[in-house]
């Protein structure tokens, strides 16, 4: 299958994502899976709109801490009042019919709890990266879900996003031959006073945050698992910001084919996300490649340049992925990126934590 730049003009992210992720489903939903979205903060944003883009799926029920904002945001998706919910009242969402699914939008500290609350009242859990805190919360959500016979899945978005999949499809097929080495970085300035700088609610720093797409990234291009891990890390900017999480992360790891992956992610500068797999006969390099929007694919193959900007905006890469778990619910099937695969990148952030002497 070869792509280029005008398939990425002709065809929609969801469609095109449709032509990697074979369960998606062309053809509309006799009846949409519902989804109530906890917490109603910046990345619901972006999913809530990316859900009204699939063929397969609605939102259906909302749960905040604040009633004003909760009351404006169901006028906009047709949400009744009767399906609005707060975090005291969150359990009485087992009664709602409406709801299959819930997704996970709150800080990463409180994913645990409301992945096992949703599973005991029997739906099926979409829960944000990083999938929680700890080892620990990480099987137990697997555990709540398998316990009560619903569905867990990871919201790795580029694993359903047409760039990413454009660049695995080019590292399989081996047009940059055999896979040498790996680059990826991603970080931010970030503000003060964000929750993502208090530890509790964070887990950690930008490892967490944004760090985690290039240590994703590096397993789904490679598609194999890191056997060994080196990390630094350091506290650049004494301004107050770093007093509990850590400001830069940097990491390398050995795939068990001698591939060598450099990876770096930090708050202290607007480091745009990209990754660069360097192959025996070329290159392919995806930047952005994280970002909502933006995306640009480019690869050298043998000497055949690639240039495919990929103009979807933002929020259509939020589509594939609810539409993917949306047709799982509907065919009983097991999501791309399940629970086991969040805990996976669970332990291998404790590991880098461990070699850069960051105590958990």
């Amino acid at each position: 299958m070869t792509l280029t730049r005008r398939d990425f003009g002709k065809i929609g992210a969801l469609s095109l994502a449709a032509r990697f992720v074979p369960t998606l489903d062309a053809q509309a939903s006799a009846r949409k899976t519902g989804y109530a979205i906890i917490g109603l903060g910046r990345i619901a944003g972006h999913f809530m709109p990316g859900v009204q883009l699939t063929t397969n799926s609605s939102v259906t029920a909302l749960v905040s801490g604040h009633p004003d904002k909760a009351a404006r945001i169901a006028a906009q998706y047709g949400v009744p009042a009767s399906s609005i919910y707060n975090y005291d009242n969150f359990d009485e969402i087992a009664h709602n019919p409406t709801v299959d699914a819930v997704y996970v939008a709150l800080p990463n500290s409180m994913h645990a709890e409301y992945t096992i609350r949703a599973a005991k009242a029997g739906k099926h859990v979409l829960c944000e990266k990083p999938m929680c805190t700890s080892v620990a919360d990480a099987e137990r959500m697997i555990a709540a879900c398998k316990a009560a016979n619903v569905k867990l899945m990871i919201a790795y978005r580029c694993h359903y996003e047409p760039t990413n999949l454009r660049a695995v499809e080019l590292i399989r097929s081996g047009a940059i031959g055999q896979v040498q080495a790996i680059e990826s970085a991603f970080g931010f300035s970030i503000a003060p006073g964000e929750w993502r700088l208090d530890k509790k609610l964070a887990g950690g720093g930008p490892l967490y945050d944004v760090g985690i797409y290039c240590l994703n990234a590096c397993r789904y291009l490679t598609s194999e698992e890191p056997e060994n891990i080196a990390a630094f890390a350091s506290v650049i900017d004494k301004d107050g910001r770093f007093k509990e999480v850590e400001e830069n992360v940097g990491w390398t790891m050995r795939f068990p084919s001698g591939i060598v992956a450099s990876c770096n992610t930090t708050y202290g500068s607007n480091l745009t996300g990209f990754f660069r797999v360097h192959g025996s006969k070329g290159w392919v390099q995806a930047q952005p490649a994280f970002n909502y929007d933006g995306l640009a694919l480019a690869a050298d193959l043998n000497g055949k340049m690639i240039d495919e900007p990929n103009p979807a905006k933002d929020p259509y890469q939020f589509a594939p992925q609810a539409e993917h778990f949306s047709h799982c619910i509907q065919n009983n099937l097991e999501p791309k990126t399940p629970g086991e695969e969040g805990l996976r990148d669970m332990r291998y952030i404790a590991e880098i934590y461990r070699s850069a002497g960051i105590a958990a």
